[in-house]
């Protein structure tokens, strides 16, 4: 649940978070939740919703007390990106320019170390004066952590229609989940609705690791073959064969939009940024 509130001291509008209760009463995962916290206020980035406080207030339920954790975040005034696509596809050149703003903040992301895990259209922000701002960044690491299979973290996080292939597989992430996430929301901005859809969550996530997205100018003309080119690219089952990095993503879509060839990743070819973040990635140094 957030609220829009007031921080008296500083004279400031801000978001307040407060954590589901179904989650709030797992001491593991408020363990973490606080970890997470930490790491995402030590990143301050423009395309980043800055996060200014964190901790756990006592609430009553039931006549019974509990601890209810609350993250104090930047107030955005702007809308999610879920609700911008739920009016309908984006022009090729406004979804072009909303997935860089996502790709720029997982590169200073990256470089600090850390995975989102959970881009999706309702953690991407569109503020009134046209800003990207992406949020969550650590929350949904928290959730992964405490979620042992794809049913139980997919009923936390909401869908799996974001998921990786190495995620649903239940695999090591990278920089790379990230950006096969953003190749998912670029395709939804594309065409209306993700590449792919199923009865269950599960049946989601066996599409990502088992079947090949169609080329988003199949449902919508506007989309030239070069954008067609990066978002297959994006959406490489073999993290290998995706963009090694969300530079290198950002530039080719940029290319792409204006009309060059891009140029797309080779079987094989890995900058190394992130090639050993899978045994790094719970390490106090990572974060």
């Amino acid at each position: 649940d957030v609220h829009k509130g007031r921080d008296s001291r500083l004279g400031r509008t801000v978001a307040i978070k407060l954590l589901k209760p179904s989650l709030a009463t797992d001491p593991t995962f408020r363990a973490r939740f606080r970890k997470e916290a930490q790491a995402a206020a030590r990143m301050a980035h423009p395309t980043i919703v800055r996060v200014f406080d964190a901790g756990e207030d006592t609430a009553e339920d039931g006549g019974v007390e509990r601890q209810q954790p609350f993250i104090i975040m930047e107030f955005i005034d702007g809308t999610v990106l879920r609700d911008r696509i739920e009016e309908g596809p984006l022009d090729p050149e406004e979804a072009a320019r909303i997935t860089a703003g996502v790709l720029t903040a997982l590169e200073y992301s990256h470089r600090a170390g850390v995975v989102h895990r959970d881009i999706k259209p309702g953690n991407i922000m569109l503020a009134r004066n046209g800003q990207v701002k992406v949020m969550d960044f650590g929350i949904a690491r928290a959730v992964a952590d405490t979620a042992s299979t794809v049913a139980q973290t997919t009923a936390v996080l909401g869908t799996a229609n974001y998921f990786s292939p190495e995620q649903a597989r239940n695999e090591g992430v990278d920089a790379r989940t990230d950006l096969y996430s953003t190749g998912v929301v670029l395709f939804e901005m594309l065409t209306g609705r993700p590449p792919f859809r199923g009865d269950s969550p599960v049946a989601v996530a066996y599409q990502h690791v088992s079947e090949q997205a169609v080329a988003p100018s199949t449902l919508n003309p506007a989309v030239s073959p070069a954008i067609d080119a990066v978002v297959d690219a994006a959406l490489a089952k073999d993290r290998t064969e995706r963009f090694q990095s969300a530079a290198d993503f950002r530039t080719q879509l940029q290319q792409a939009v204006a009309g060059r060839v891009p140029e797309l990743p080779k079987r094989g070819e890995q900058d190394g940024l992130f090639a050993d973040a899978a045994a790094r990635e719970d390490s106090d140094e990572t974060l």
